[in-house]
């Protein structure tokens, strides 16, 4: 028989899943650079299926593109690390999903891929309930890439916990 593998609950993951159940809330998210791990942190958390729409990983652009439905005019102009994709992956969370609230996630978690204009650690959120203008921020992280993954995760866990509140 195999060990349970310590799978240790993210604390905000932990809240966000008590908070939405509490408000019945569904969320859903897109995710580029942190690559499935906000919706990982909040599966962690037991009860959380009657929360989690679903999680979209859209890492490469086709994909953002075929499940997403960004614009490939949008990713030529601003590209795949900008305000506009992650407004846009957001927008594709409404269509591919019942969510109430959604995260979109899209930046550069290194160690390359970083440029002048656009480093190593910026990462672009877009968040916020369906039906209202989205939330928008980009943040930059430092340390490695499993240190900028981590902060973008936590980060996105509190812009849906502030998101629950707002479903009207």
């Amino acid at each position: 028989m195999k060990e349970a593998v310590d799978m240790s609950t993210n604390p905000i993951a932990q809240q966000l899943v008590e908070r939405a159940s509490q408000a019945k809330v569904v969320m859903a998210t897109a995710e580029s650079c942190t690559g499935g791990l906000v919706a990982g942190a909040i599966t962690d958390v037991a009860g959380s299926s009657a929360v989690l729409d679903c999680g979209l990983v859209t890492y490469a652009n086709e994909a953002k593109r075929q499940l997403l439905n960004v614009s490939e005019a949008v990713l030529a102009e601003f590209g795949a690390v900008s305000r506009e994709v992650a407004e846009a992956m957001l927008a594709g969370v409404w269509s591919q999903s019942a969510a109430q609230i959604g995260v979109a996630i899209t930046g550069i978690a290194g160690p390359d891929g970083g440029t002048d204009e656009k480093p190593v650690g910026l990462v672009w959120f877009a968040w916020g309930a369906r039906n209202q203008a989205p939330q928008v921020a980009c943040e930059s992280f430092d340390g490695d890439r499993a240190a900028v993954r981590a902060e973008a995760v936590d980060y996105a866990l509190n812009r849906l916990l502030d998101s629950v509140d707002t479903v009207k």
